[in-house]
């Protein structure tokens, strides 16, 4: 449970006990797959969703609310508080045990008045709270005893312990640390987390870790370029390509050029495809792109870069801001209209030669033209996307694509590559559990879960 997120990165949840679905956090999707429990939207109840000028789009219980600035955002907060509390008490209802999970630090104490995410959420709900301390980034020891020092008294009430996360080395050199937290603050230590090789198989939480990507260097692989753009959204929708050892995956990031020796481009989702597509040519990326296509290279787009592959993209409301026209690439001849009802669903699909496949959709957009005559895949029995009349260049609207371990493995083989075929689920969940296995050996599981009431 996590009373609220800020992320381009969602999921779809499917209706449960009382029929709402939506969207919510891509972490909490996982979350609730590690649980082998069914994505629900009160297990994210309040879903932040940056946009471009217009500020974020404010998700609550799976639906749309509004969109605001972090100013308005604030005016906000107890009729958010009030749809938190609501959810986790259907979830306490649901399962055995709820565990929640904040948001950036509860030390914010200039935020606390109005808190639905950290310790007033905490407060309210009458939750005991475990502090996890990031070793990694530094600092951790006046990390945690400086929290101790800030916190009110009715928020140090509230804290049960801590533990450290993302030790790298010898974790016995830090014992006189824990000494020092326990002897500063008074608080328990729940154990030591060592640097998990493994979290690199799971989905990111959101953009903030494609500051951190590391190029997976493969001379002698396919290689498939991914342009990074600043509203960039469900970027997972990547992890099954990085994942594959004949696949080199280049993010390409502003001031550098698209590679000139890419066997193909993915132009990933986007939460605001304008600003984007604006960002996109401000790099001097479309005369890259279009070389890339002149050399018989592959392009594919994902849900808002599939709009952006159009001749137009409109946005007669202004959803997404002041723009109301703005041409696209014009390599699918497409055109998208951006509208106010928001498609969020999941979908089984099938390619256009009948692999398997299972996704999700979230996106504002229509899109209709020529191109959609020769549809890219069909998702529960519809056309979907789009292919240019040399097969070059496709798009669609289905997240997940290359989830399906055999599309994914034809796709790469007709590149020239090889690819393992495996279902990146299987990945996924076999992550999970050496993830749970190293957890069982350094914390004390029992003492933590006895915190529950």
């Amino acid at each position: 449970f996590k009373p609220q997120n800020m992320s381009n990165n969602a999921a779809v949840a499917d209706p449960g006990a009382d029929g709402r679905s939506g969207e919510i956090g891509r972490a909490q999707w996982l979350q609730a797959l590690a649980c082998g429990a069914a994505p629900n939207v009160h297990m994210n109840p309040v879903l932040l969703k940056p946009q471009s000028e217009t500020g974020s789009q404010v998700v609550v219980q799976g639906q749309v609310l509004t969109t605001a600035r972090a100013r308005d955002y604030q005016k906000l907060k107890p009729q958010l508080m009030q749809a938190v509390m609501e959810s986790f008490s259907l979830m306490k209802a649901e399962a055995d045990i709820v565990l929640v999970e904040g948001a950036g630090s509860p030390a914010e104490i200039n935020l606390r008045a109005g808190d639905i995410a950290n310790m007033g959420f905490a407060t309210q709900a009458d939750v005991p709270v475990v502090l996890v301390g990031d070793i990694d980034r530094g600092g951790v020891i006046a990390s945690l005893v400086g929290t101790h020092a800030i916190l009110s008294e009715e928020d140090r009430a509230m804290i049960a312990g801590y533990l450290i996360n993302k030790f790298r080395g010898d974790v016995s050199l830090f014992d006189e640390g824990l000494k020092s937290i326990t002897g500063f603050t008074g608080w328990r230590s729940f154990g030591v987390v060592p640097w998990l090789a493994e979290t690199a198989k799971l989905p990111a939480e959101d953009s903030v870790a494609l500051d951190h990507l590391v190029r997976n260097d493969r001379r002698d692989a396919v290689r498939v370029v991914v342009p990074v753009m600043g509203k960039i959204a469900n970027f997972d929708d990547l992890d099954p390509l990085k994942a594959e050892d004949g696949v080199e995956v280049v993010f390409v990031r502003k001031g550098e050029q698209l590679p000139g020796d890419a066997d193909a481009i993915i132009l990933p989702g986007s939460k605001s495809t304008i600003a984007d597509l604006m960002e996109f040519r401000a790099n001097d990326w479309e005369a890259d792109l279009a070389k890339h296509v002149a050399r018989g290279g592959q392009v594919i787009g994902i849900c808002g870069g599939y709009q952006m592959l159009g001749r137009v993209l409109r946005d007669p409301e202004g959803i997404e801001g002041p723009v109301r026209e703005i041409g696209g690439l014009g390599l699918l001849d497409v055109e998208t209209v951006l509208e106010g009802r928001k498609i969020v669903r999941n979908a089984q699909a099938a390619s256009a030669d009948g692999l398997a496949l299972k996704g999700y959709e979230i996106h504002m957009g229509r899109t209709s033209g020529p191109d959609c005559a020769r549809a890219m895949i069909e998702v529960d029995g519809r056309p979907d996307g789009a292919v240019s009349a040399n097969g070059k260049v496709r798009g669609c609207y289905l997240h997940g694509l290359f989830d399906s371990g055999e599309f994914r493995k034809a796709w790469i083989e007709g590149l020239g590559g090889k690819s393992s075929g495996k279902q990146h689920l299987d990945v996924i969940e076999a992550a999970l559990d050496a993830i749970a296995g190293r957890l069982e050996q350094c914390l004390d599981i029992d003492a933590m879960l006895a915190l529950s009431r």
